[in-house]
């Protein structure tokens, strides 16, 4: 082969060059693509949320702080009383309170997976816990159906509907979530850092609590608001359990309502372009709005622990 040959071989495009832009091409659209539905499910949803505000002219902040929800009553304005702070005030409820519950059991159960006994717990604990992620939500509210709400109703009285319940139906089901994500952040900590500990003299609880626990803090913040994201999106579930009662929560112990059982409920119920169900469409926005909240909130934290490890 002379050097004129070998020229015009290293310029013209090889094979491998040509797969190679097409496989940029090809991913590049299929991003597009996620970016485009992404962007169609915000427009879509906003539309319908706002025509509650701006066609139907109904008060925001009567929307938002009013205690009472009763669509198909007319107020002293001739428009259905739309007051939705029953059911944030009960998502909010059901989802700090999970957290609560939840969170020391994942931290728990992660500690014991990592630093006390990973032999067995990746071979006891970790599958039981991943069984907990592939049992569907309709399994769990059955579940909290038939045996959680009878239990509360016996041992505080009622109906055994309520927040309560909720609760205890969601601990379970966001636990693998802040576990795993628990578990990721543990390992992560750098092993010299345990190591250090332990030449300075400190025990092994020491060395867990004070410094493993505490470089790992970004990444079990990012778990537990995950689970939180998880806890606030459920529907069927927490459905099945919380009473379906829109009225302001008094107890744990009383029905209540949530945004997502609101609207599982009535958006079968409603016609399209009613007062009732654009206003079904506003109580998906508040979710909507609340999701991206809980995304900004774990990317903030997630910048925090990159200039951490930075430092």
């Amino acid at each position: 082969m002379n050097n004129q040959d070998l020229a015009k071989k290293l310029v013209s495009p090889s094979k491998n060059s040509r797969l190679e832009k097409f496989g940029r091409i090809l991913t590049f659209l299929c991003l597009g693509l996620i970016v485009f539905i992404v962007a169609m499910i915000l427009i879509f949803v906003a539309q319908k949320g706002l025509s509650t505000f701006f066609v139907d002219k109904v008060n925001i902040f009567d929307f938002l702080f009013g205690n009472r929800w009763e669509p198909s009553v007319k107020g002293k304005n001739g428009l259905p009383i739309l007051g939705a702070l029953p059911m944030i005030s009960g998502s909010f409820l059901v989802t700090i309170l999970s957290a609560l519950v939840a969170t020391p059991f994942a931290i728990g159960a992660a500690v014991f997976m990592t630093e006390i006994s990973p032999k067995y717990g990746a071979k006891l604990l970790q599958p039981a816990v991943e069984l907990l992620v592939g049992i569907p939500s309709v399994v769990y509210g059955f579940i909290g159906l038939q045996v959680i709400v009878p239990f509360i109703r016996t041992l505080f009285g009622g109906t055994g509907f309520g927040i309560l319940s909720g609760v205890c139906v969601l601990f379970v089901m966001i636990l693998p979530t802040v576990t795993f994500m628990t578990v990721d952040s543990l390992k992560a900590v750098p092993r010299h850092y345990r190591e250090a500990s332990m030449a300075m003299g400190a025990t092994r609880w020491q060395t867990i609590w004070r410094v493993v626990l505490n470089a790992a803090r970004p990444g079990i913040f990012t778990a537990i608001i995950f689970g939180m994201a998880r806890a606030f999106g459920e529907a069927l579930a927490i459905q099945m359990v919380v009473g379906n009662s829109a009225v302001m929560p008094t107890s744990l112990t009383t029905p209540a309502a949530t945004l997502t059982s609101v609207l599982t409920m009535g958006i079968g119920n409603t016609v399209m372009g009613t007062v009732q169900n654009n206003v079904l469409w506003s109580l998906a926005l508040v979710l909507l709005l609340m999701s991206l909240a809980f995304n900004s909130l774990v990317k903030l934290i997630t910048k925090e622990r990159k200039r951490n490890y930075e430092r």
